[in-house]
């Protein structure tokens, strides 16, 4: 298969990109761009690779590059996914997809208009064990689904010693408790009503934070099925061998399975009754490649190939845009009932901004 031809936007969390397009068969890197040169040529010497420039517009011109792969700042990814799309490249996006619904239609017509595509990097979806646990539940080992709970506790005090991050335009919600979320829409993406409470714990409060650290949300689908998910962010968390940092629980009529993350780990109960617990200790190396577990790498080598071998066989992949502004939509609406304590409909949100999904 002819490689993706890559540029990567943004050089902060775009290390683990540029690690993945480097190591894969799938990837041709071609070019690397972020406005600070400093960490242009630190990431050019840590990976001795060397086609770096602090100009946009220079990746966008270039008739080598098909897809670029965006790791800008939130409020950012809208204007640099149009221009991708402008000079007929593909995108990869991080997650948050965009900041505003306000967006999504001008993205959506400029897809639409160009034939290019694009996608979200939620790159949870392909850790290990969230990967088996889909192909389990694809394959009925647990049945129908009754109701899926996730969620995202860890002790990140130390985020805090971003200036940024103590603004009142950062919030948690976003930044991470997108991760659950995005379980919950995997398997629930009809999500009809979203009800929530949230708080600023006093780790938050004395750190700095504006806004709400931890977080309890109900969601109901349109089907009538229920969900949870949640997110505690400036305490301790209890030790790994107990739990991990973040997990999706799938309850099913026949079983029920769980993936946890950082944790290479996996459990199930499946229509048989056999319980068992796998976890790729061989595959660590794979995903975590730099100080620790800092830098998930591996998730994005995966998503990269996986969106890389869609685009060369015209094959669906997901998240892709409509799926990322949908859940942009569901984020939103979580969001207005933390601020209103009222439930809130995401379709509600879209209609006022007249997208349609």
């Amino acid at each position: 298969m002819e490689k993706l031809r890559l540029g990567i936007l943004g050089l902060g969390e775009g290390r683990s990109t540029m690690s993945g397009a480097l190591q894969s068969e799938y990837i041709d890197l071609v070019q690397i761009c972020d406005l600070n040169e400093d960490l242009g040529r630190k990431r050019m010497k840590e990976f001795d690779f060397h086609a770096y420039t602090n100009r946009y517009e220079d990746m966008l011109t270039n008739p080598a590059i098909e897809a670029i792969a965006i790791y800008t700042p939130d409020h950012l990814h809208a204007t640099h996914i149009k221009q991708a799309l402008e000079h007929d490249k593909h995108v990869i996006c991080t997650k948050p997809f965009i900041d505003n619904l306000a967006d999504a239609n001008e993205l959506l017509a400029l897809a639409e208009r160009t034939g290019k595509r694009v996608f979200v990097g939620q790159s949870s979806r392909f850790f290990e064990p969230m990967k088996k646990q889909r192909a389990d539940f694809d394959a009925g080992l647990i049945g129908d689904l009754i109701t899926i709970e996730g969620y995202y506790h860890a002790d990140h005090r130390w985020f805090l010693e971003k200036p940024w991050s103590l603004q009142s335009s950062f919030k948690w919600l976003y930044g991470g408790l997108s991760h659950p979320v995005d379980f919950i829409r995997w398997y629930l993406p009809n999500i009809e009503e979203v009800m929530g409470y949230g708080m600023l714990s006093a780790n938050g409060r004395k750190g700095g934070l504006q806004n709400a650290d931890t977080m309890h949300f109900i969601l109901k689908a349109e089907d009538g099925r229920v969900a949870r998910v949640s997110g505690a962010y400036t305490g301790p968390v209890q030790p790994v061998t107990r739990d991990s940092e973040m997990s999706c629980i799938l309850r099913g009529t026949e079983g029920c399975s769980q993936a946890d993350y950082m944790d290479l780990r996996y459990a199930i109960t499946d229509r048989t009754g056999e319980e068992r617990m796998l976890t790729w200790e061989h595959k660590l190396k794979h995903y975590f490649r730099f100080e620790g577990k800092s830098h998930h790498a591996g998730e994005y080598q995966n998503y990269l190939e996986h969106f890389s071998k869609a685009i060369r066989e015209g094959a669906p992949a997901f998240p892709d845009m409509k799926e990322g502004i949908g859940t942009i939509a569901l984020l939103q609406a979580m969001d207005e009932s933390l601020s209103t304590g009222k439930p809130v409909r995401p379709n509600d949100l879209l209609a006022k901004y007249g997208v349609n999904l």
